[in-house]
């Protein structure tokens, strides 16, 4: 039976979402975290292909901001229109991001492997790490259809009061992935490639289940094409709204590069190899803060589209204080034991020196990233997309893509700028979005409950 979101206490309503996607964000990172350990470990050659598949990371992160410019950007109006009791304007959405997924998936594929060559050195290849990432990239592209419909389009299933059922869509492919890994690599000796071969038909395997729940007779929206003709105005409020998100994916995208690059200059291959890492470690912490803000999104999409805004202000109180706790916590943990988590990828004795020097730098002032998704993901659920948007740029492309071209040069910081720019931009970035949040967001909904409570 599918979730009322205007019954029950909001903060189980939250939970009861945000277990099961966090969950379903953790398996999916296994994708590409496991093959970065094992990759990572390979005899012989660890380092440059670890380094390699880090080469890769703008271009799967490029395929993930698509993915959430139509998934997310259309889950949040299909909530609304939910609570506002319009099941047929919510199939249309639904429909519409289907075939936006779909469309965009075949264009990129196509796109990526003609001109791959040339992205993969102007994203900080070298001679000896290219052969790695180009290796891969051949094998993952095939997958990028598969992945963009799992991930875009398990968020209708969740959306519809079916978080298991989401969860349920990435775990199958992740197990089948961590199983197919080391037969792969390393007993079939097939290394890189292996690896992504395995995580190719793990993603076929999440795709075929969450397309078949939302045909199924349990989906109480089903999805079908029958009579469909793609609607621009759907198609532009589905793309307005998921900008917020393709452009933070983006911007780690433009990041990314610009990281690799400048390490490339100062540090070389070794760099490049630790902020693949460190990008693997953020991606295993942020999933907790992630599926939080993910399960309170329909939850707060719902009851602001049935005009229960004290239940709105709830979702967001009880969400970021949730994800404050957390983020203290993580950020503890890093500061006592880095060496442990580069030991999880990597155990050349460089690597883990400096990588631990860079985990420090790197993660300090981590509690404020849930400033930042608070405030982001308040903005999405409630459908302002402009403000969502501006925020998204002004942490990544306004600050940390700036202070990580200057910061080298300051002081004689060289590699280490690099490091320092990414908290830099947690604080100042998660501090503005959070408070933003509060003065347009936080006191309109103020009014509207005084407003409902004087007419009641």
């Amino acid at each position: 039976m599918a979730v009322d979101f205007s019954r029950g206490p909001v903060w189980k309503n939250i939970i009861r979402q945000a277990i099961p996607l966090t969950i379903a964000q953790m398996v999916q990172i296994l994708y590409n975290i496991v093959d970065r350990i094992y990759i990572g470990h390979l005899p012989g050659a660890g380092g440059l292909a670890l380094t390699g598949i880090g080469i890769t990371f703008p271009i799967v992160t490029t395929v993930s901001a698509f993915t959430g410019l139509f998934g997310q950007g259309g889950m949040p109006l299909f909530s609304i229109e939910r609570g506002a009791g319009d099941e047929k304007k919510a199939k249309e959405i639904m429909r519409n991001s289907c075939f936006l997924l779909i469309t965009t998936a075949l264009i990129l594929t196509v796109s990526l492997f003609i001109f791959k060559k040339e992205i993969l050195f102007a994203f900080g290849a070298s001679e000896d790490t290219f052969v790695y990432a180009n290796e891969y990239l051949n094998i993952y592209l095939f997958g990028t259809i598969f992945s963009m419909l799992s991930v875009g389009m398990n968020g209708y299933v969740s959306a519809q009061g079916f978080p298991k059922i989401g969860m349920l869509t990435v775990i199958f492919g992740a197990l089948c992935n961590i199983i197919l890994d080391p037969i792969l690599i390393f007993g079939f000796g097939m290394g890189v490639s292996g690896a992504a071969i395995a995580t190719v038909i793990s993603q076929c395997i999440s795709c075929v289940w969450v397309m078949r729940f939302l045909v199924g007779k349990r989906s109480l929206i089903k999805l079908d094409f029958k009579g469909f003709k793609p609607d621009g105005s759907i198609c532009g409020n589905i793309t307005g709204l998921g900008m917020s998100n393709f452009i933070m994916a983006a911007s780690n995208a433009t990041v990314q590069i610009v990281c690799n690059a400048t390490l490339s200059v100062y540090g070389g291959d070794l760099y490049i190899g630790i902020m693949t890492v460190l990008n693997s470690v953020r991606e295993i912490f942020n999933l907790v803060t992630q599926g939080i803000m993910y399960g309170s999104q329909p939850i707060l999409g719902f009851d602001f589209g049935a005009k229960r805004y004290d239940r709105v202000k709830q979702g967001i109180k009880f969400s970021a204080t949730l994800c404050t706790v957390y983020t203290l916590i993580v950020w503890i943990i890093i500061f006592l034991f880095p060496e442990i988590f580069i030991r999880i990828f990597n155990n050349e004795p460089d690597i883990v020196y400096y990588g631990a020097r860079a985990l420090h730098i790197y993660f300090f002032g981590f509690v404020f990233m849930a400033l930042q998704f608070s405030g982001q993901s308040t903005f999405v659920a409630l459908g302002k997309s402009k403000h969502a948007i501006f925020f998204s740029l002004f942490r990544k492309v306004i600050i940390v893509v700036p202070l990580t071209l200057i910061l080298p040069t300051v002081a004689d910081l060289g590699v280490w700028g690099v490091f320092l720019a990414e908290p830099i931009s947690n604080v100042v970035g998660g501090s503005a979005s959070f408070t933003a949040m509060m003065i347009t967001v936080w006191r309109k909904l103020n009014v509207q409950v005084s407003e409902k409570g004087r007419t009641s």
